[in-house]
């Protein structure tokens, strides 16, 4: 029986060439290149009624006339939408394997136990792949939305305030939190939009829309470089499609369509 056969080398991502131009993932019956080892291949949450591999391969000799490697990132531009998530889920689940070798109690080895749990070999010990929760949120100011270059950003895009959960408190206190924490300013009326795996290389992102309360930005130099109050009009290099952030802005590009600066 055919399966999807997501297949990483060199953490780069096997694509299959279409005769119209287009990518997709191999769906065959058996790997579409070599496999060290049969205990290194993952079973994936299907899809549909389709099975799904995964593994990482060392053969990096592809036939170019029929396949071709894409970074995962590139490959949301090149796949449809349900691969593209799938690819991630895949590469989540292999990051997790690569670095749950050993026991972190005790040192044994660790062995799959189910599809997405290990088991340590000598004390008994249980793991399952563990996600990084982070927030981001858009803060609006009437016409105005407050956009951020971090110094993490590889381009030179703006997005917007992001950080991590941290223990103990609720997606709402973190928000409250990373915004004052980077910019200085408090917000109010604080609103889910959505949310987004985002596997590089275990986060979930979950969005927000707020508006500005109070306080003049004052921004933490060690996490951004540059930021500011912009209108529809007047925007910096924006996120790319792919994630969330952008999504948030595009959103609010919508509700501001018919709005002119004076």
């Amino acid at each position: 029986m055919d399966k999807y056969w997501f297949v990483f080398i060199k953490s780069e991502l096997l694509l299959e060439k279409t005769s119209n131009g287009n990518y997709t993932i191999p769906l065959q019956e058996n790997p579409p290149i070599a496999v060290d080892n049969a205990d290194d291949i993952h079973n994936i949450t299907p899809l549909g009624d389709i099975e799904v591999k995964t593994y990482n391969s060392g053969h990096d000799n592809i036939d170019t006339s029929r396949y071709e490697l894409c970074g995962l990132r590139a490959s949301y531009n090149k796949l449809t939408y349900e691969l593209y998530l799938k690819a991630g889920k895949c590469a989540e689940i292999l990051y997790w394997d690569s670095n749950t070798k050993f026991c972190g109690k005790c040192g044994g080895k660790m062995k799959l136990h189910t599809d997405i749990s290990k088991v340590c070999t000598k004390c008994g010990r249980e793991i399952w792949p563990q996600l990084s929760t982070a927030v981001i949120v858009l803060i609006r100011r009437e016409d105005k939305v407050l956009l951020v270059h971090a110094n993490n950003f590889k381009g030179h895009y703006y997005g917007l305030v992001a950080g991590f959960v941290e223990t103990g408190e609720t997606l709402e206190q973190a928000v409250q939190r990373e915004v004052m924490e980077e910019t200085g300013l408090t917000i109010k009326n604080l609103r889910y939009f959505g949310s987004q795996p985002w596997p590089y290389p275990c986060g979930l992102m979950v969005g927000f829309h707020a508006d500005y309360a109070s306080g003049e930005i004052h921004l933490q130099r060690s996490e951004l470089g540059a930021g500011g109050w912009f209108s529809k009009d007047h925007l910096p290099g924006i996120p790319e499609k792919l994630s969330i952030a952008r999504k948030l802005i595009d959103n609010w590009l919508e509700s501001q369509e018919g709005i002119s600066e004076p």
